[in-house]
């Protein structure tokens, strides 16, 4: 009996389950089931597809039948003649490493050659937070907005200004708000608002909103209940989806949060994404003065983690909060005017 050679190339068990494309368009429809937003599938395609330009490049065909960790590692070639960027390499090997986890699990290669090599490691991008004057136009539509007699676009703006101010007050993630409830909200007097974080991977921990907070929640709860006893629902979650009409239900997907800063940036035409509104956040944080391991918990990442670049642009991005209720302030008092 002969022994196997090193790195012998995986032959699969089906040479039909070796259209590339084809199985691809199912690893994509596997994602799709999964839950994985429409810009998630796009980043993958976009991913798999420079995999696809090395194969025609080198082998000038499609065929993956004799890959292997030679080829893995000349793949490894390719991307560091062709990224400048580690997170940009880091991100193709990881994708390539997903989708022959898929051809395992479909027992089209018996092993994942891709698993052999590790990725690049991932370096901080340099913050492009939303600049301040954005924030502060955004801040504006959002109480004008609220501003109508209309029960269910009033509601919709109060949830919108709860949405800012827990991304650029609170430095929460689209995915930390999807399914975040009102039990996690807590409003306290001397300390102030807080909002709960319950992480998969340690303790739950608070995070400080600011002062502004309490009045809306107060008055977006109270609207809140009344339009979901109107639209005849019931939920825990503390943010909706809804149509001109009624509450259709609780909770907002991160891609509909997404979808929602995405009109707002095209409507204002301002500089506006829940990252780049969050990454202003970290900068507020930094300016008024908490420690590095203090937000670094807030932003749910490892100690490990480098704030090097943000102290780096610090003093070109000057942020704080206290525009919020001043300017809150300023249109209460224009609409008790008008009255």
């Amino acid at each position: 009996m002969t022994s196997k050679k090193p790195n012998q190339p995986v032959i699969a068990r089906d040479i039909n389950d070796l259209d590339l494309l084809n199985l691809q368009s199912k690893f994509f429809s596997e994602l799709k089931k999964a839950g994985r937003s429409p810009n998630t599938l796009k980043n993958y395609k976009t991913d798999l597809d420079c995999f696809n330009q090395y194969l025609k490049d080198v082998q000038k065909s499609l065929d993956i039948k004799n890959f292997s960790i030679p080829q893995v590692q000349q793949y490894g070639n390719y991307l560091e003649n062709r990224y400048n960027s580690d997170n940009s390499r880091r991100r193709r090997v990881q994708a390539l490493r997903m989708f022959f986890d898929f051809l395992v699990q479909r027992e089209v290669f018996p092993t994942n050659p891709v698993r052999k090599i590790p990725t690049s490691p991932k370096f901080l991008d340099i913050p492009r937070p939303t600049p301040f004057v954005d924030v502060k136009t955004l801040w504006e539509y959002l109480l004008d907005e609220a501003n109508t007699k209309n029960k269910i676009n009033r509601l919709l703006a109060l949830r919108n200004q709860i949405s800012l101010l827990l991304i650029f007050g609170g430095g929460l993630k689209v995915s930390d708000m999807a399914k975040l409830k009102t039990s996690r909200i807590f409003i306290d007097k001397k300390e102030g608002p807080r909002v709960m974080i319950e992480h998969p991977k340690r303790d739950s921990y608070t995070i400080p909103l600011p002062p502004v907070f309490t009045e809306i929640y107060e008055l977006y709860i109270k609207e809140l209940e009344a339009m979901k006893k109107r639209s005849g629902i019931e939920f825990e979650e503390l943010l909706f989806n809804a149509n001109p009409y009624r509450i259709l239900s609780g909770g907002l997907s991160p891609r509909g949060l997404e979808i929602i800063f995405e009109d707002f940036r095209k409507k204002l035409m301002i500089t506006l994404t829940p990252k780049s509104l969050r990454q202003a956040c970290i900068f507020k944080w930094l300016h008024q003065g908490y420690s590095d391991n203090l937000i670094k918990e807030w932003m749910g990442v490892a100690p490990s983690y480098s704030m090097k670049l943000y102290k780096e642009h610090l003093q070109n991005n000057a942020y704080n909060d206290t525009f919020l209720k001043e300017i809150r302030d300023h249109y209460l008092e224009k609409s008790v005017d008008k009255e």
